[in-house]
């Protein structure tokens, strides 16, 4: 049977929607499915008969809340967690362009932004996210979220003031995409030519590098700081990945600069995005757990640790 007109007309919001979903989860995959259960959800909606003024709102609202309640079942493995939690990457490559509501990701979720938002409650997070990242005035915030919109006033604010001053983690000017790719491959080069001086040149002050493994593949145990630490870490991991045939290929994730890492049989071992501004990088970030990188394609055992 063909869908119902409203279902068709509502295709073009799913990019909207899977960034809303994205933004609430983290994760590629629970994103996906609450876009899907959200057009399930209007479909119903439809065959029964009921009127959906505004079709937009009603997928918004829909999304918004599901992921609200995503977040409450999720809290409990989010805070057992095994080392630094960083949100799956959502990767935009010439050679693997991806589905198209992945290429039109907001470029506010960053994974910076989003580990932020894991300091929220769930319906701080939605209220915030939806102010931040997508412009939402309070009074269709207040429509979304069920809550008033004083209420949201107040929750955005305390939000705000829970996770860093202005809401955002990067202070400076971002890089534009011309001069982030430029940037990223003078980093790449250096890393695998080990280069450190060249690597202490592209590097800030203040440098911090974040590795997710997720006790399910190798990582680093906590955030490294430190310029000189953090180039040795990098001439030292792409001295070992060559030998294991690993080699990174250019790819734009989560709106940044960075690459996928394929070993020598095509299949993903790790990604690193690069957290730019003012023409330095503030901030790496390297998810190696298998269980993030599977909507990328098959995934290498290179990294993998032993079961135990």
């Amino acid at each position: 049977m063909p869908e119902p007109a409203g279902v068709a007309d509502a295709a073009g919001y799913r990019p909207l929607l899977f960034s809303i979903a994205y933004g609430m989860t983290g994760s590629v995959g629970d994103a996906e499915d609450i876009v899907q259960d959200a057009f399930l959800g209007l479909t119903r909606a439809h065959q029964a008969g009921t009127a959906i003024a505004d079709l937009k709102a009603y997928l918004t609202t829909t999304v918004t809340r599901l992921g609200i309640n995503h977040l409450r079942s999720a809290r409990v493995r989010r805070e057992t967690y095994v080392g630094d939690w960083l949100p799956e990457p959502v990767v935009v490559s010439g050679d693997r362009p991806g589905p198209a509501e992945h290429a039109e990701l907001t470029d506010s979720l960053s994974m910076a932004f989003l580990v932020l938002l894991e300091a929220l409650s769930p319906v701080e997070r939605a209220v915030f996210m939806l102010r931040e990242a997508f412009g939402y005035g309070y009074p269709d915030v207040a429509g979304i979220t069920g809550k008033s919109e004083a209420n949201c006033r107040q929750i955005f604010a305390r939000a705000r003031k829970r996770i860093a001053p202005g809401g955002r983690p990067v202070d400076g000017a971002p890089a534009r995409r011309a001069e982030g790719e430029q940037l990223a491959r003078r980093f790449f080069e250096a890393s695998a030519g080990g280069d450190l001086g060249a690597l202490l040149g592209m590097l800030a002050p203040d440098v911090v590098f974040h590795g997710d493994g997720g006790g399910k593949a190798r990582a680093i145990g906590k955030s490294l700081a430190d310029p000189r630490r953090v180039a040795q870490l990098l001439v030292g991991g792409f001295r070992r990945i060559r030998m294991l045939g690993v080699s990174p290929r250019p790819a734009w994730v989560n709106g940044r600069p960075g690459a996928v890492m394929y070993d020598a049989e095509g299949r993903v071992a790790s990604v690193l995005e690069l957290d730019i501004a003012d023409g330095l990088i503030r901030a790496i970030r390297s998810v190696s757990n298998p269980d993030k990188l599977g909507h990328l394609g098959p995934v290498s055992e290179v990294a993998r640790l032993p079961q135990r």
